[in-house]
């Protein structure tokens, strides 16, 4: 029962550090654009170049002495050094689409068009996971691909960016791309804990996040210089519109506030399932489109408003699913623990 108890408070404590980590990066990272940040590989740089905060955790929680005596051998450092690094430059090409979409997108529509990462996890985790597809979860995949359909062909979604309906177009399909890449990635992280790692220990999840990020970070700083955009960093800084200290400290909290959403993401993955962490990701998204508008000054118009009630009615769709799943198994354990009674 203790054992219990622990697991909902770890997956609470998860929970509350991806939807406040990923709010408000978001939001963070739209006020970059906004106040005059335009370098793409800089917005993909933060995302990923606070991994040195994972240090912290990894000394004040280290490996229980007990892991070097485990049954299950550790996996060859080549193995799992050649995993970390494909992971690492996938994240890296799928943090640079999002940076496009968040520059080329209203925050309330690219929050939106986000949750479609949900179907795409619900599909790679069927293929990759084995996770059953009900007819719950492929309900809520139908509605949220629906959900993006009506952003995609929504002409006055631009709200008050300046980008071109051609621009507009390249951040959805962007955006899109990049949210069914994060879904396989999440897929791939599930895999290589099922399968190379098996072992449940906190300190795995961290290394895991420490080092693709490292990789990432190594990737976005190249594009940052094989750009050129490293050259007008100085001017962006100046001609920020809330100063050189707000330029500064936005990047700063952005890579921080993504750092504790990864540690969220990757830990959910791990105690519970890739398909589980996508959807708490996905709790985020009445919160976005909702501070957007506030800070923003996104515009809500009818359709973008539909959008998100059919991909909301799609989110209730997975988590009943999901409830089902509990109460029956639930029903199994009390079952059993009858028989073991008699």
């Amino acid at each position: 029962m203790l054992i219990h108890w622990k697991w909902w408070v770890t997956v609470a404590v998860l929970i509350v550090f991806l939807l406040a980590g990923q709010t408000a990066a978001l939001l963070l990272g739209r006020l970059y654009y906004d106040q005059g940040g335009n370098s793409k590989w800089m917005a993909t740089l933060v995302q990923t170049a606070a991994f040195p905060l994972l240090l912290v955790p990894l000394v004040l929680f280290p490996p229980p002495a007990d892991d070097a005596e485990s049954p299950v051998p550790r996996p060859s450092l080549a193995k799992i050094s050649l995993i970390y690094v494909g992971l690492g430059l996938i994240i890296a090409g799928d943090n640079l689409m999002y940076s496009y979409g968040l520059l080329y997108l209203p925050a309330s529509t690219y929050s939106l068009v986000c949750a479609t990462q949900l179907a795409f996890n619900a599909v790679f985790s069927y293929f990759l996971n084995a996770q059953k597809l009900t007819p719950m979860i492929f309900n809520s995949v139908v509605l949220l691909t629906f959900s993006a359909a009506l952003l995609g062909v929504d002409e006055d979604s631009e709200g008050t960016t300046d980008a071109s309906k051609g621009k507009y177009a390249l951040g959805f399909i962007l955006t899109l791309g990049a949210s069914l890449c994060y879904s396989l990635i999440l897929s791939l992280m599930q895999l290589t804990f099922q399968k190379v790692q098996k072992r449940e220990t906190f300190s795995v999840v961290l290394e895991m996040q420490l080092w693709t990020a490292v990789v990432a970070s190594v990737v976005s700083v190249v594009g940052l210089f094989a750009s050129g955009e490293w050259k007008t960093l100085r001017t962006e800084m100046g001609g920020f519109g809330k100063g050189k200290v707000a330029y500064v400290m936005t990047l700063v909290w952005t890579g921080i506030s993504w750092q504790v959403a990864s540690v969220g993401v990757v830990g959910l993955i791990f105690v519970v399932s890739s398909l589980f962490s996508n959807v708490i990701s996905t709790l985020a998204l009445p919160v976005v489109p909702i501070f957007a508008v506030i800070f923003f000054h996104d515009s809500m118009g009818g359709i973008k408003v539909m959008a998100m009630l059919i991909a909301l009615w799609g989110f209730v769709s997975y988590i009943y699913q999901h409830y089902l799943d509990d109460a029956k198994g639930k029903k199994a354990v009390r079952e059993l623990e009858g028989l073991s009674a008699c």
